[in-house]
């Protein structure tokens, strides 16, 4: 028997079309059914587009990561230094998980385990003190998800709307 494996690595400019690709497939996976679908399709068109994703890469200071499965593209992950979104973050050194995504065919496989544990270990390397995301707040398997890893909700959430639906974001922390 063959054990599977789970390789991740940065993601660059040339990569823009696979990271929008997996954006796309993830992003409407997650959220059909919550907005129409003219929405849904106007948001992953205009937030996950070739031209948004490749100019997000060529940032050196915005980091995204391709989980590779078998050598195949499995998940993503973008991890950021940021503090305009939540202001309370601002008295740490903090990086935001702006995004960890896997292909629902891959969910059982642990591609979610080994971007988390990526992002830990990256954001120990770079001396930050916290680490933060948002999470929508229907979305219980990833609630359940980030609790598993140490992240605590802080009872602070954000607006995130799709087209004209309103959706919200809470917003979870943990120490590094």
């Amino acid at each position: 028997m063959v054990t599977p494996e789970i390789n991740i690595k940065r993601a660059t400019p040339q990569d823009a079309d696979l990271v929008s690709h997996l954006s796309k497939i993830t992003f409407k996976d997650t959220f059909r059914g919550t907005c129409t679908d003219k929405e849904l399709q106007r948001f992953v068109d205009n937030a996950f587009s070739h031209d948004v994703t490749f100019n997000e890469l060529k940032d050196e200071e915005d980091y995204y990561f391709i989980a590779w499965y078998n050598n195949v593209a499995a998940g993503y992950m973008r991890l950021k230094e940021n503090y305009t979104e939540y202001a309370a973050i601002k008295k740490y050194k903090a990086l935001e998980v702006k995004r960890i995504y896997v292909l629902k065919e891959y969910h059982s496989k642990k591609i979610g385990a080994a971007l988390m544990s990526f992002a830990l270990r990256f954001a120990a390397e770079k001396n930050y003190e916290m680490m933060w995301l948002g999470v929508w707040e229907h979305n219980q398997k990833a609630k359940l998800f980030y609790k598993k890893w140490g992240f605590t909700d802080t009872g602070d959430s954000h607006n995130f709307p799709i087209g004209n639906t309103p959706q919200t974001d809470n917003w979870l922390v943990r120490k590094v």
